[in-house]
Order: C-alpha cells, then structure tokens, then sequence
C-alpha cells in the first residue's frame, strides 16, 4: 500500500528485519567447540563479549554519524538512522539484561538459609 510517496510494505519489511536482528545474539559464540573437550561457555567471557559487541556497534555508530556530517557523498542518511537503531536496540538490550542480573541478585540475597 503506498501513501503519496512512501511505501508502507517497505517499511513494515524493514521493521521485521530490525526486530529478527535484535532477538539474534551476533558477538557471543553459543556453539560448542567439538573435538577440543570444550563444553562449557563461561559467562564471564559471554558478558565481556556481548559488551564488546555493544561498544564497537555504538562506536561504529557515531563514526558513520560523523563521516555523514562531514559530507561524505559514501554515507547515506539510511544507513546512518539504521546504525544508530541498531546501536540504541543493543544498548538498550544491555541494559535489560543487567536489570535481569541485578534483580536475580537481589533474590538470592534475598533467600532464608
């Protein structure tokens, strides 16, 4: 359906791709390493990775930003909004796993012994 001159299926599609990208880890390697007698992902390494992830997207994010504001005739705006989506959907991501964190915390603090 198009209204004047923005189609509307378009935007929907990519709404439905930004939503099934969020849900999908990219930094943490969840498979098992096979034959090297690794079967376990440490979390403390799974978190640093995640947050890593996190940073460099964010900072990928503001380069892009910056390199568009200079006038780099390579950057469209497009590709500068949807940086900066993907970076605000990761951060804001890490934010709710910490709120998850803090308050599983909490709860074993928390527990009669």
């Amino acid at each position: 359906m198009k209204t004047g001159m923005i189609d509307t299926s378009r935007i929907e599609a990519m709404m439905v791709q930004l939503k099934a990208a969020a849900t999908r880890p990219e930094g943490v390697d969840t498979t098992l390493a096979v034959g090297k007698g690794v079967g376990k992902v440490d979390f403390a390494d799974a978190l640093k990775s995640s947050l890593d992830q996190v940073n460099n997207v964010q900072q990928q994010s503001e380069q892009l930003g910056q390199r568009f504001a200079a006038g780099d005739d390579k950057v469209n705006l497009s590709d500068v909004m949807i940086s900066m989506q993907k970076a605000n959907i990761s951060f804001q991501a890490t934010i709710q796993v910490r709120n998850k964190l803090i308050s599983a915390y909490h709860e074993i603090m928390n527990m009669q012994i």
